[in-house]
């Protein structure tokens, strides 16, 4: 038996149901009611039938669940016949019988909504097609695949990526022809490890894939592994092409690499010309006493000797500070339009006679399309002068030297090579060639500033040089000119002329 505090929370939870509870009689009488919603109260509904108050009829109705109760003593729910799509809940009535001993005492009888099927499935499939569409059209790459590798899904990133149709890939792929060496066995194993991501998840490993010709993409990959009750059932992965990230990456280093050099340059410029004007004053007095001594007393034979080396040391002094002085741009310049071709030319022509050239064939490739180039003529002979001296010296006299010019393709530069078939410049060494005093000359033969200023003169140009190993043999150093003079407005001074 419960108690009277059982009883009365029973009650109350009857009264609290926000749904019609009827206790009807074998005769269809009501014997009690809780009928919140109706907003009628219990004197007004008992002792009267079912079917007179609900439904105003004089017996009972044909589909009516408690007549239903009564003649099978089970529990019967029927669903209310409305033909809606849009409902998204079906009402139903719910009886279940009261048991005296072996005999139906009363049936309680009630109402409440089950969501409706068609409803539901509709929602599902709505749900299934948006997250479709949303794989599809997402901006990253997206693949999934059963265990067995076949391709279930290909979004339109997926085919810019790889150049497979959606239909092709499905049709005719497996993972397996996406992963270079057997890659996707690893890739499996890590997604099964807690290592990265925990167990089933992989998140922002760097892996290449192979597209449809076979050519590598670096790829930036999230993949996941999917379960259905512990059980991988598949696989997906969302991945990012790097390639345009990586090219922009290897621009920007490029770039920052320039403005260190450029830095560099700016910096040991300001130090180079105030060395140079103080060295000046004492070489002058040192060349000067010692002519002025060689002249003026007669001397032994070693002692001119002596007084000759002095001089010779000041003089190489001086063409240092000379250097200097120009490495630091305190000389003016002259920028005006100038024939390329000829400049090389000049330059060849004071230096296919010295010694060391007897033993190079020179070969010169100059194009006569070339126009007219803004630069300051001294200057550019001085770039190609060490560049060509360099290129022989490398090649200790012997060997090939091949001079080019050349309008680049989109006709705003003028392109210089100049090439040899020395040993090449050691890639350890290929970064640093154009900082200063950086030089792998022995002592006292070079000053490590020819390079240097040789950048520093094509950067005040506006223009770019590089250097390169040749593909077969030696070295190779390209300037980029523009036809454009440096801070005109654009002026275009090479079309000018």
């Amino acid at each position: 038996m419960r108690t009277k505090s059982e009883k009365r929370y029973l009650l109350k939870a009857v009264d609290a149901f926000h749904k019609r509870m009827i206790v009807i009689a074998p005769d269809f009488k009501i014997l009690a009611a809780s009928c919140p919603s109706d907003k009628t109260t219990e004197p007004f509904l008992t002792d009267k039938y079912c079917h007179e108050i609900y439904n105003d009829r004089e017996a009972p109705c044909l589909n009516c669940v408690v007549k239903e109760a009564i003649e099978t003593g089970r529990p019967v729910l029927h669903p209310q016949q409305i033909e809606s799509p849009d409902l998204i809940e079906t009402p139903c009535y719910y009886a279940y019988p009261i048991f005296a001993g072996d005999q139906i005492e009363a049936v309680v009888s009630m109402n409440f909504s089950l969501p409706n099927k068609s409803a539901v499935e509709g929602k599902i499939r709505r749900t299934n097609a948006l997250l479709k569409n949303l794989l599809l059209s997402a901006a990253d790459g997206v693949i999934a695949a059963d265990m067995q590798g076949r391709i279930l899904i290909f979004n339109e990133a997926a085919e810019e990526a790889f150049g497979y149709s959606a239909k092709e890939a499905i049709d005719t792929l497996t993972v397996h022809d996406i992963y270079p060496d057997k890659k996707q066995y690893e890739i499996m194993q890590k997604l099964r490890s807690n290592a990265l991501g925990g167990k089933g998840k992989l998140r922002s490993h760097r892996i290449e894939f192979l597209d449809k010709s076979g050519k590598i993409i670096p790829i930036s990959l999230n993949a996941s592994i999917i379960y259905d009750q512990e059980k991988e059932i598949a696989t997906i992965g969302f991945f990012r092409d790097l390639r345009d990230k990586l090219k922009m990456q290897k621009k920007l280093e490029r770039t920052q690499v320039q403005l260190l050099q450029a830095e560099k340059m700016s910096s040991l410029g300001k130090l180079s010309a105030g060395v140079a004007h103080q060295l000046n004053n004492p070489l002058g007095g040192i060349t000067l006493f010692t002519k002025l001594i060689l002249e003026e007393y007669e001397l032994d034979e070693n002692i001119k000797d002596d007084l000759n080396r002095i001089l010779n040391d000041a003089e190489r002094c001086r063409d240092t500070v000379k250097e200097l002085l120009e490495f630091s741009r305190q000389t003016r310049h002259f920028i005006q339009p100038r024939d390329i071709n000829q400049a090389i030319s000049r330059t060849l022509f004071l230096l296919e006679n010295q010694t060391l050239f007897h033993n190079i064939d020179i070969k010169k490739n100059l194009s006569s399309t070339v126009p007219p180039v803004p630069i300051d003529i001294q200057q550019i002979n001085h770039v190609f002068m060490n560049l060509i001296l360099n290129a022989a010296q490398a090649m200790d006299g012997k060997g090939t030297l091949t001079v080019k010019s050349f309008l680049l393709p989109d006709q705003r530069w003028a392109c210089i090579e100049i090439s040899d078939t020395g040993p090449g410049i050691p890639d350890h060494i290929l970064s640093h060639i154009f900082d200063p005093f950086f030089t792998t000359k022995d002592e006292g033969e070079g000053t490590g500033l020819g390079l240097s200023l040789v950048y520093s003169i094509i950067e005040d140009h506006g223009g770019h040089i590089n250097a390169k190993n040749n593909s077969a043999k030696g070295s190779v150093f390209t300037i980029e000119l523009p036809l454009k003079e440096k801070g005109n407005g654009g002026k275009d001074l090479g079309q000018d002329a």
